[in-house]
Parts: C-alpha cells; structure tokens; sequence
C-alpha cells in the first residue's frame, strides 16, 4: 500500500465520520424520519380512520366524516349527495377526520422511530467519557487576587489583569 493509497484511505473515512456525524444530529434526522415515515403511513392511517374511527363517530350520526356539518342560518337545505345546497354551513366533519388522520400519524412517527432514536442517542452519550469541567477559581485564588490588588493600590500602582503593576498616572 502507498503512502497516496493511505491518504485516501483516512481523507474517505473522515468523510463518511463527518457524514456520519451529520446524520446523527437531532432536527436533521428527526425531520428525515418524520418524512419518510409520515409518507409511508399515510394510506395506512387513512385505512384505518375510515375504517375504524369514522364507524365509531358513525354511531352518533352518519358514518361519512365528509358529510358532518353545522348551518349559520335556521335554513340549511343538502342534497342527496350531502352537499349543501342552500344557506351557510361549517364543514367540520372533514376537519375532523383530518385532525384524527394527523394525530395518529404523528404517535406513530413519534413511538416507532422519534423515541427509539432518542433512547439510543441516550445510550451513546452514556457510553462517552465524561469532559472534565474547568476547574473554577478557589477561594483562596480569589482572596489572593484581591490581596495582590490591594496591596498594589496601596503603593499608588493600578493592579494589571495578568497579576503585574502598571505604575499610574499623577
């Protein structure tokens, strides 16, 4: 192997570290999966609005979600379609099965790939070394510093930051 052939070698797994690590950050790869999963699941969930939920809604009125609505006025005349025909009304039953639609999709985005996601970045931070904080200033650091301070005002000298005198101006 040459010396080129071991250059590439390290340069191309630097790559793929750093691509890696790209794909490993939170909103990049929650967003990803939140596409592609919402995507997929999409026709199932509807199956299941419309096949499950809206027959359990059905019990109080029809079982067409589509069909559910409220009129402004005391005249509200449908046609045999369920469109309405005269006066003003508030479509909420298609808002309704949209709302349902979303909330199931976004539980099984969240329970079948946010939360396991989250679990093993978890486990991953759990397995780094611990950083070692910076150690913060001692008290007697402290009292020192003021000391030196001190005592360098005393003798007419304005204390530097670096721990020196500079002399001052009269």
């Amino acid at each position: 192997m040459s010396t080129q052939d071991a250059g590439s070698t390290s340069d191309s797994q630097g790559v793929i570290a750093g691509f890696k690590q790209f794909l490993m950050r939170g909103n990049v790869m929650e967003l990803a999966v939140a596409v592609v999963v919402g995507a997929a699941f999409t026709s199932i969930v509807n199956a299941v609005v419309k096949g499950v939920i809206n027959p359990i809604v059905g019990i109080f009125g029809s079982k067409n979600l589509d069909k559910y609505h409220s009129c402004f006025s005391d005249v509200c005349t449908t046609s045999p379609e369920g469109e309405v025909t005269k006066g003003v009304a508030i479509l909420w039953g298609p808002v309704l099965s949209a709302t349902l639609t979303f909330v199931m999709t976004a539980a099984v985005v969240y329970f079948a790939m946010i939360l396991p996601m989250n679990k093993l970045r978890e486990r991953q931070a759990a397995k780094e070394p611990v950083a070692e904080t910076p150690a913060e200033a001692t008290e007697i650091e402290l009292l020192t510093q003021i000391r030196d301070e001190l005592v360098a005002q005393r003798n007419g000298a304005t204390p530097s930051r670096d721990g020196g005198t500079l002399p001052t101006q009269r």
